[in-house]
């Protein structure tokens, strides 16, 4: 009966092992991305975005950034994309790598259609041709080097329709707010 109780409890004890490493992966892998139960963040859970960090966000590392835009979101058509961040967000954007999908398909920029605003804190994003209404978006962010400290930044996405004047000033229009969490673990 001794050596029972002792294979028992062997394999009770490499049932519990094995379920805290699987937890810890799953964890892991959901850590770099956003889209599910948010508290205290100040942002009303129908303004949340969905986004995923490619190579798990870590501080100070390369990484792509895919911002998601869902399609309920998208009322009207846009002509141009407005991405802004906070101060206390000390990270590098590559605009020579930056990519707008529309269900799942890439859309032209214009040419030198990315602009880095840093005074503003801002990427604007100009499109070829204005999206579609009601489709879903995606922009993904190449290249980028994440701030050397971890922390939560909160980036807005705003958009402006087709009609613009580039010379006329224009309030883009509230999407909603990627909190995009950089950390180690």
């Amino acid at each position: 009966m001794l050596i029972k109780k002792s294979s028992i409890g062997r394999l009770l004890g490499a049932v519990a092992v094995t379920s805290c490493l699987l937890t810890g992966f799953a964890t892991k892998s959901s850590a770099n991305g956003n889209c599910g139960f948010t508290l205290w963040s100040g942002v009303p859970r129908e303004h949340i975005l969905c986004y995923h960090l490619d190579f798990d966000g870590e501080p100070g590392n390369w990484d792509r950034y895919r911002l998601r835009i869902p399609s309920k979101k998208m009322e009207l058509r846009a002509a141009q994309f407005v991405i802004s961040y906070p101060e206390n967000y000390k990270g590098k954007f590559d605009t020579g790598n930056v990519e707008v999908k529309v269900d799942g398909d890439t859309v032209l920029l214009q040419e030198d259609g990315v602009v880095w605003d840093k005074e503003r804190r801002q990427l604007q994003i100009y499109l070829y041709e204005p999206t579609e209404a009601d489709k879903d978006v995606e922009i993904i962010l190449s290249n980028v080097r994440n701030p050397n400290f971890g922390g939560t930044y909160y980036f807005n996405a705003k958009y402006l329709p087709p009609g613009f004047e580039p010379g006329r000033v224009e309030v883009p229009r509230y999407i909603g707010t990627w909190i995009l969490s950089i950390s180690r673990f």
